[in-house]
């Protein structure tokens, strides 16, 4: 099933109505939605390497959700040796799920090839890495949308070779890895986490605890629930027991500490080898929980206050000096900033008319009573900003609008109780931020602090900073934007009710939670874990804010600092007119120079402007390379005289964040003489969903290559190598998205004016015999057509481009020609995304390549015969050879 390598499952087991099928190796999963599932154990691999998990899926005749992106659900996982579960904070490839640690959805039936369809069964593959120190995995699939029983047979998983790049390790050492949090009066402080050692034993590790005052000096231990030691001070012993091996620290309240610092360290330097396996998680203890403070209770935000004060041990008359005077409005709206220094042209807008624009969709006036389930558009993306109240500062702004504005957001606290909001997509992470910003700036303008309506509003920006506050410090989004904005707004509640008894806890929640989110995003070398360059933007920009308005130098200069080293990189990516290329999720055609230029200009640098123009810059003369901010992409320019700009950008990020990103690890765009030839399907999880967004992320919607329908997957990929040739130059890139089974390379073959190119992968799956696709997608204004059996033209104006198979290794095996086919919902081919819309039907060509051991070949893109004649020459040389073969 994959490869000689491939091993099956030491055991298996059911639950919830699952039992062995009828075949052989095979089982049954009825239609009990989340319980009822099969578990394969995988003992004996190889941490920090690469798995490739693969199953026969088969379905009723009868299956109704066959059409289902979620039709079931496979959960991994990652477990010690002994057999216990690992709390990994992030595994490349997979997703965080509730049910199992780790997992990923399998599309219904409908998204598997036409002849899986017919005989009602299929082959599902999933590929992630393994994080050391796991060493063994239970792989779990399990019922979700099905409507009828489904099978599972033949589960097999193969090991790739060790990852180049694998995860930070925070080993502990006999000196003790400090973390510092406030406290909150009279409140203790909950830390959970794993510690891991290979021999489990009752002192793995200790965690040393001091308490200090408002002034910093240490309080003389004992404390409540720890040991004294002379050389170490107070401690917590942290054992490792077999199957055990999480800790919780319950730091109760210590009489006049106003901080704790907690260092994790060995017992000795002899003491055997231990790791957190991530930064603990922060919480105050359960009575100040936000489920223990609403309850079942259905509060209104004052009642909520009330409650709080009431748990701390305070009178209720006490809340209203927790609201803030107008000193509130002042705080930066980070959120809000970030969004203007963009450029949005879609941002919220309304007036006193209460006509209301909310992104592409058209005007809507508010209701002078809304119960807050409007859903005018039938659009999850405009419901969650709606839901965001980000629009109440436009018209908070108006003359005579600030009351309209209060009104409105009062009757939405009234009709949201906690738990029970008019529509579930307030909780959105997204829509959960934006509002508590929006909330903070109306206190500003709520009149008296202590009134009717400052009450309203402090109780609600309270209970949403509780919220904020479990986000952040279980780290519930790790690795997303949504992390790090849930962090910066929480920080600007923090600041704007400064005497709110849990302001100085959140604050330094929030600093750490910043400092986590971005150092797990953005690298001290500046590598983005997002492999969308929009997505990489959005969060340069939200740090270009934070560090303006964070109010801490330490801070601010380590958000700046990281912004200054990828902005280069990025605007380097950019062609003559002003675009970034479309990989990864792109939400809407904008300006991206515009937005960089914006970026860059409180600097001085003439970055942009640099790039935008075309004028008496040369032809490019050196191969092209990834860019000085890491950006794991290639891009390269040409402003030849009399023809016009032409622009080539590759990226090579692979897939290592989450189990749903776009498969365009090696895909390609390219524009010559001004026209932009070969485009991305692009797209965004705002616009499109079902069919549409999986077309989006598959590979048929990327201009990259797979073997035997061996569909690109999560995996890892380099540059390889870059070279000169006669009048051109040559870039490798390896991968492993294809799985352990194959080698992979795919070498561009570029003009130095960048007027044709070639496309060559080399595939090897030890000495069988290979069969590869390949896919060229053109703009949708582009007029593409089959010239024969071995070329295609496409045309533009009085702009041409010939498209030639070539093989290098076996032979050409298939030429064809797709525009907007959408046969079934997984059938969608030769569609492209413009980010704001509907998917364009567009001309996609398909190209094969066939060899009994193997098979090297591709495409060469030419704008006139004599480019096509320099690239069919260049593509034989030895030294192109040696690219491909990695020599």
């Amino acid at each position: 099933m994959s490869g000689p390598d491939a091993r099956r499952p030491q055991a298996s087991r059911h639950a919830a109505g699952a039992t062995v099928g009828p075949g052989e190796d095979e089982h049954w999963i009825p239609a009990k939605n989340r319980f009822s599932r099969v578990v394969f154990g995988f003992p004996d691999l190889t941490g920090d390497a690469w798995c490739s998990l693969r199953f026969r899926l088969g379905w009723d005749a009868e299956e109704a959700a066959a059409g289902a992106l979620d039709f079931a659900l496979v959960g991994i996982d990652c477990l010690a040796p002994d057999g216990s579960s690992l709390d990994l904070d992030h595994v490349p490839g997979l997703d965080r799920t509730l049910l199992d640690p780790h997992g990923t959805w399998i599309p219904g039936p409908a998204y598997l090839p036409a002849e899986a369809r017919a005989l009602r069964a299929g082959i599902c593959r999933l590929a992630f890495l393994l994080p050391a120190p796991a060493a063994a995995i239970t792989v779990t699939i399990r019922s979700w949308r099905n409507t009828r029983p489904f099978t599972v047979a033949e589960a097999t998983l193969a090991q790739g070779g060790p990852s180049p790049s694998p995860r930070v390790r925070r080993r502990l050492a006999p000196e003790p890895d400090w973390i510092v949090h406030a406290l909150v009066p009279g409140c203790g402080l909950v830390l959970r986490g794993q510690i891991f050692t290979a021999v489990p034993r009752s002192h793995a590790a200790l965690a040393r605890v001091v308490y200090r005052d408002a002034a910093g000096a240490a309080l003389e231990p004992p404390y409540p629930g720890t040991i004294s030691v002379p050389s170490l001070g107070a401690l917590v012993d942290l054992s490792a027991h077999q199957q055990a091996r999480r800790f919780t620290l319950e730091l109760a309240p210590v009489p006049g500490a106003e901080r704790v610092e907690v260092g994790f360290a060995t017992w000795d330097a002899g003491s055997p080898d231990a790791e957190l396996l991530a930064a603990p998680e922060i919480a105050l203890e359960d009575r100040l929980r936000l489920e223990n403070l609403c309850g079942d209770d259905a509060l209104d935000a004052p009642d909520f206050l009330a409650r709080l004060a009431e748990r701390l041990d305070l009178p209720v008359a006490s809340i209203a000096g927790w609201c803030p005077g107008p000193e509130a409005a002042a705080i930066p709206q980070v959120l809000a900033l970030a969004r203007d220094l963009q450029g949005d042209e879609g941002a919220p807008r309304t007036g006193l008319d209460r006509v209301l624009r909310l992104g592409s969709q058209t005007a809507w006036t508010v209701p002078e009573r809304p119960d807050w389930s409007e859903d005018p558009f039938r659009s999850v993306a405009w419901r969650i900003e709606y839901q965001g109240l980000g629009w109440l500062v436009a018209l908070a702004g108006t003359p005579g609008g600030a009351a309209t504005a209060l009104g409105l957001a009062v009757s939405w606290s009234r009709a949201n109780p906690w738990g029970s909001p008019a529509d579930g997509l307030a909780l959105h992470p997204s829509a959960l931020a934006t509002r508590t910003e929006t909330l903070v700036h109306l206190l500003g303008r709520a009149g008296t602090p202590g009134s009717a309506a400052a009450l309203v509003l402090t109780g609600e920006v309270v209970r949403h900073g509780f919220a904020l506050a479990e986000i952040v410090g279980q780290n519930t989004f790790g690795r997303s934007l949504h992390q790090i904005q849930a962090a910066a707004v929480l920080h600007g509640v923090a600041r704007a009710l400064p005497r709110l008894p849990l302001a100085a806890h959140w604050l330094g929640l929030a600093e750490a939670g910043l400092r986590a989110g971005v150092e797990s995003q953005l690298d001290a070398e500046g590598r983005f874990a997002a492999p969308s360059l929009h997505q990489r933007l959005e969060l340069a920009t939200l740090l270009r804010v934070l560090a303006r308005s964070v109010g801490d130098d330490g801070l601010a200069g380590f958000l700046s600092g990281r912004v200054a080293k990828v902005l280069p990189g990025l605007a380097g990516l950019l062609d003559p007119g002003g675009r970034l290329p479309p990989f990864g999720d792109t939400p809407a055609n904008g300006d991206a120079a515009g937005w960089i230029g914006r970026l860059v200009a409180r600097s001085g640098s003439t970055l942009v402007a640099e790039r935008r123009d075309p004028r008496g810059r040369p032809a490019a003369s050196a191969p092209p390379l990834p860019s000085d901010a890491g950006t794991d992409m290639i891009a390269a320019r040409s402003d030849a005289p009399g023809r016009g700009w032409s622009h080539f950008a590759c990226t090579f990020t692979g897939q290592t964040s989450t189990g749903q990103g776009h498969r365009d690890c090696t895909s390609f765009v390219h524009a010559s003489e001004g026209v932009r030839w070969v485009v991305e399907a692009g797209g965004s999880a705002q616009i499109e969903t079902g069919p549409a967004r999986h077309h989006i992320l598959s590979a048929h919607g990327h201009n990259v290559a797979w073997p035997d329908g061996c569909e690109p997957g999560a995996g890892a990929a380099r540059l390889a190598g870059a070279i000169r040739l006669d009048g051109a130059q040559a870039c490798a890139i390896a991968t492993t998205v294809h799985g352990p089974a194959y080698d992979h390379r795919r070498v561009f073959v570029l003009l130095d004016d960048l007027s044709g190119l070639a496309v060559l992968d080399r595939f090897t799956a030890g000495d069988g015999p290979v069969t590869f696709e390949g896919l060229v997608h053109f703009g949708p204004d582009i007029v593409a057509a089959l010239a024969g059996p071995r070329r295609a033209m496409a045309q533009s104006g009085r702009a041409r481009l010939s498209v030639v198979p070539v093989a290098l290794t076996g032979r050409t095996a298939g030429l064809s020609l797709a525009i907007g086919c959408n046969e079934h919902p997984g059938g969608l081919r030769g569609f492209v995304s413009d980010g704001g819309g509907p998917l364009r039907p567009a001309s996609v060509l398909r190209y094969a390549i066939a060899g009994r051991t193997g098979a090297c070949g591709g495409v060469i893109l030419g704008s006139d015969a004599s480019g096509e004649a320099r690239l069919a020459r260049l593509v034989t040389e030895a030294a192109v050879s040696g690219l491909l073969a990695g020599r």
